[in-house]
């Protein structure tokens, strides 16, 4: 009985160990994931290294709906499949002036090209900064 009863107590200390390793090393872990309240940048280069890890919704929760949007659908289906946003005078350069529009080019629900331009968006990209997004980083 006295073998039983310390293997008992042993078994109960281990485990005892493991539940609390587990609980603890759980907690730790969520400091590392990242919040869903995470802003986005708005600063050009952070914007654009940041932009395509953020949702349409995320975008709209943050910069409200865009001045301008074009979809763009599959022929003979109501699918969208790409957008071109654009707001207006969210994004700063380095010295922190703003850009009058900011062009954010979707393909499904991702960012895969950004635009920076010095006018209001109705000449087109050509007088901008335009940026295209790393290969992989969008969900085709």
């Amino acid at each position: 009985m006295k073998h039983f009863v310390k293997s008992f107590v042993k078994f109960l200390a281990l485990l005892s160990l493991l539940l609390s390793h587990t609980l603890f090393s759980g907690l730790a872990m969520a400091d590392d994931i990242p919040s869903k309240k995470t802003e986005i940048p708005t600063l050009e280069k952070d914007f654009v290294n940041a932009i395509n890890g953020f949702d349409k919704a995320t975008i709209i929760a943050q910069f409200g709906e865009p001045a301008k949007a074009d979809d763009v659908k599959i022929k003979g289906s109501n699918k969208v499949v790409a957008s071109i946003w654009q707001y207006h005078f969210i994004n700063t350069n380095a010295d922190g002036v703003y850009y009058e529009t900011t062009e954010l080019d979707f393909i499904d629900d991702k960012v895969v090209t950004v635009v920076f331009l010095n006018n209001d968006g109705a000449e087109g990209a050509n007088n901008g900064q335009k940026y295209e997004m790393p290969a992989g980083k969008a969900d085709l």
